[in-house]
């Protein structure tokens, strides 16, 4: 099973690299996003730029990822080719989990060290635990919300244009481009902590900025981002598609 499903995830990472999209909207756009706002910013908002671009990486990396690479697969018929061999569909979606954290890790530090280099953001090792397990269990969650949303994904081609429209309006609702006050009651606000993106994003912001001695443990948020995982691995593991729409009418 461990063999079957590391193979599944080295596979999926060839084929990441292999895709320009893909490595279009999960590398080089969180980083031109980085770069672009950190430098209008304020010392202070640089503090939660790059928390909320590490978010915005970690959706790109997962999610979006996920979504639009399943969809080719399913589309082009390697998924069906799959279910003829030996691998098991668990082992396969737990190599696509493998797959993400990978990436993740990568962008985590791409995206931790230009915030240090360019605009001095410190990062607080007294965080880690707190911050390794965001990311882990942000990883996942989006990961299971990647492979639900591809049953409403009807091609390739549609595949950027509805990922995106999917996380879009979140990043503007989600302290990811715009901030909003921390006490604010907001709608904007209110709606924002309804979604996993916000409480992710929130969580680790802490990390970054002025070194603190201890950081406390974001229950709640945690709460938020696994429950949306669970939807996912649900939705995921009932309505996932393995057969081109084409074989489907």
């Amino acid at each position: 099973m461990i063999t079957s499903t590391l193979r599944a995830a080295k596979w999926s990472l060839l084929s990441f690299r292999r895709n320009p999209a893909a490595t279009f909207f999960t590398i080089i756009f969180p980083i031109l996003f980085l770069i672009v706002f950190a430098s209008f910013s304020g010392d202070d908002d640089q503090n939660k730029v790059v928390p909320g671009l590490l978010g915005l990486s970690i959706v790109s990396a997962t999610f979006v990822n996920v979504a639009m690479s399943q969809v080719r697969r399913r589309e082009s018929g390697q998924l069906k080719r799959l279910r003829g061999t030996p691998l098991a569909p668990v082992n396969y979606n737990l190599g696509q989990g493998i797959a993400s954290l990978v990436i993740v890790a990568v962008m985590t530090v791409v995206v931790t060290g230009i915030g240090r280099l360019l605009f001095g953001v410190q990062f607080n090792l007294s965080s880690l635990g707190v911050f390794i397990p965001t990311i882990v269990l942000g990883s996942i969650a989006f990961t299971a919300l990647g492979l639900a949303a591809t049953i409403i994904i009807p091609n390739d081609d549609a595949a950027p244009a509805i990922t995106n429209a999917i996380v879009f309006p979140l990043y503007f609702i989600s302290d990811v481009i715009f901030f909003t006050d921390e006490n604010s009651s907001g709608f904007v606000s209110r709606l924002g902590d309804v979604f996993p993106v916000k409480p992710l994003v929130e969580s680790l912001q802490p990390s970054y900025g002025p070194v603190v001695d201890s950081i406390a443990v974001p229950w709640a948020k945690w709460a938020v981002i696994a429950a949306w995982g669970v939807f996912g691995l649900i939705v995921a593991s009932r309505f996932f598609l393995w057969v081109p729409q084409t074989e489907r009418r």
